[in-house]
């Protein structure tokens, strides 16, 4: 019986768009070590379902599904993004600034 985990992709840390975020995923895990291959240096597996990746629009659809086909999954909530402060590039050269201009 293969397990699974189900969660939502974090935000990519190259871009500053929310893209590839919104869906949920299902991934299974590894049930065979990887081998390193001797000619080539490559990793490999004999476990195919390491290539299989499920995108559902909820997380219901996600567990419904697991349900459905008889694996068991773990759900990993989402962290919630914190929120940035609003600074503006002319808050630099304010008069009433509390730190010292050091450049």
């Amino acid at each position: 019986m293969p397990s699974a985990r189900i969660y939502q992709p974090s935000k990519d840390a190259s871009q500053s768009g929310l893209a590839r975020t919104k869906l949920w995923i299902l991934e299974f895990d590894q049930t065979a070590p990887r081998e390193t291959e001797p000619l080539m240096g490559w990793t490999s597996s004999g476990d195919m379902l390491q290539q299989v990746r499920l995108e559902f629009e909820t997380r219901e659809e996600a567990v419904a599904y697991a349900t459905r086909a008889g694996i068991s999954y773990r759900v990993e909530e989402p962290h919630k993004p914190i929120p940035r402060k609003g600074l503006s590039y002319s808050d630099n050269f304010k008069f009433s600034r509390t730190a010292p201009w050091t450049h």
